[in-house]
């Protein structure tokens, strides 16, 4: 007989802790997949009603007078880089290569510089004031990096210890935040898959889901059920609009492609990266002056995400001036590399209406011109995204357009392959490069493997033996409760 010292036998205290224990763990899930994708909703529902007011506001600017741009554009732009370098930075750009670093990031990489409540307020307030002072941006990539990083917060308390529990998180964050920001579950799910989680299995399991619905809902129960760009009934028959659907996957893939091949150029030449590092204010300024001199020539049209232009020829067929599609490529383009936060999902689409609005006229015959506009708009995103997938679903889902899926596969597969030959690498995943390491001065938080091997440092890691041996055992099979 074993000694009592020896004896194996658990005791009524040992039985609490675990009770105790797997009460924390429970209350820590709870939190992370209900309290989490609430705050994500939310502050996805803010972004877009902040968006409507900002653009609001430079309506107002504008009609000060028609050359009141080019006066407060550049100094705006240049207060917007300043303020991002100094109190924000990692809110640069749209940030989604941000979240693609964060997800593929090592088990011992703090990733706090890309994902964190300071990014959140920051990326808010930043993005919000571009589009109050006209920058051709959106506001969906940026909710992706907010609700990455609102979903990341939950990591390293409880069970979320592990790398692919850190992972999901992430994952879950940014699909829920591009759902609730276009009001597109199915396209938030496969952007998840085909963009954020390129190198890594996606497991779409019911915490995930729960994350992307509950965010959904709290959009719809807010917002309404709404179809961002309108409603279009246009259809096209396969026996007669092959033409059509060739000649508008070819064209916006190759615009799409021509776009992601100069976003790179410019933020990976040597010259422009030192240009950027040395002067980014008076970069910046430049680019708010090259906005301001497309917006006045194009009389306003290409600031902000493009939105009721886009609308308006989808549902009533409005021809749009000529110029618009390249006006806003350009506008966009300065924009999105001016060293402010900047999102390019919207204008994108707004890019490939101005470009379809182009194909309708030169070919009125060839197909309704809704259903032209709405192709290459398909087309055009899946050439920058090389996300074809996701590109005709957010394109359906936010037309209600499910009659002209097909046609809409068919012009997204056809343009994500001409886009390889102006830019073999997928835009995001390129950028993404820019924020695999910590700027210089970044002072990581405590390692968590250091938090783990003595837990006496964090309360929240004090679990008993058997709980930890459980809660790895779920992350190795990758199933979230």
């Amino acid at each position: 007989m074993l000694p009592p010292e020896t004896d194996p036998s658990p005791t009524p205290g040992d039985h609490t802790d675990r009770i105790l224990a797997h009460g924390r763990d429970i209350g820590h899930r709870g939190i992370a997949w209900i309290i989490g994708p609430l705050l994500v909703g939310l502050l996805a529902v803010g972004m877009a009603m902040g968006s409507d007011l900002m653009h609001t506001l430079n309506s107002r600017l504008v009609q000060i007078h028609p050359y009141a741009p080019l006066l407060f554009m550049p100094p705006a732009f240049a207060l917007l880089a300043w303020l991002g370098l100094r109190f924000f930075p990692g809110t640069q750009g749209s940030g989604i290569p941000q979240t693609i670093a964060a997800t593929d990031a090592g088990p011992d990489q703090d990733v706090g510089y890309l994902l964190s409540w300071r990014i959140v307020v920051g990326k808010v307030l930043l993005t919000l004031g571009g589009i109050g002072v006209g920058a051709s941006i959106g506001r969906e990539g940026p909710t992706i990096q907010i609700g990455a990083s609102v979903m990341h917060s939950f990591f390293g308390r409880g069970p979320f210890q592990q790398i692919e529990l850190r992972r999901i998180l992430i994952l879950a964050g940014g699909a829920a935040g591009i759902a609730a920001a276009f009001n597109t579950p199915l396209a938030g799910i496969m952007f998840a898959i085909e963009e954020l989680s390129k190198k890594h299995v996606f497991n779409a399991n019911s915490s995930s889901l729960v994350t992307i619905i509950v965010s959904g809902l709290i959009s719809l129960s807010l917002l309404g059920s709404y179809t961002y760009f309108g409603t279009t009934a246009s259809t096209l028959s396969w026996n007669g609009s092959l033409a059509a659907i060739l000649l508008c996957g070819v064209i916006g893939g190759a615009a799409g492609g021509l776009f992601s091949r100069l976003f790179i150029l410019i933020s990976f030449a040597q010259r422009c990266v030192n240009l950027i590092r040395a002067k980014p204010l008076w970069v910046a300024a430049g680019c708010g002056l090259i906005v301001a001199i497309l917006g006045v020539v194009t009389h306003g049209l290409v600031f902000g995400s493009g939105y009721e232009p886009t609308k308006l020829s989808l549902e009533n067929s409005v021809a749009l001036p000529w110029y618009f599609g390249v006006a806003k490529f350009f506008a966009t383009l300065v924009s999105s590399t001016s060293g402010i936060a900047a999102g390019i999902f919207a204008p994108s689409l707004s890019v490939g209406a101005g470009l379809g609005d182009n194909i309708a006229a030169l070919w009125p015959d060839m197909a309704d011109h809704s259903a032209i506009v709405l192709l290459v708009m398909t087309a055009y995103l899946s050439g920058v995204t090389r996300a074809p997938v996701t590109s005709f679903i957010i394109s359906m889902e936010m037309t209600n357009s499910h009659q002209m899926l097909l046609p809409l596969m068919a012009a997204s597969v056809v343009a994500n392959q001409m886009s390889k030959l102006f830019c073999p690498e997928p835009l995001y995943h390129k950028l993404s490069e820019k924020f695999a390491a910590p700027p210089p001065g970044y002072v990581p938080a405590i390692r968590r493997s250091e938090i783990n091997s003595n837990p006496e440092q964090d309360p929240q890691t004090k679990y008993s033996s058997e709980v930890k041996a459980h809660a790895e055992n779920e992350a190795s099979k990758k199933i979230v409760d």
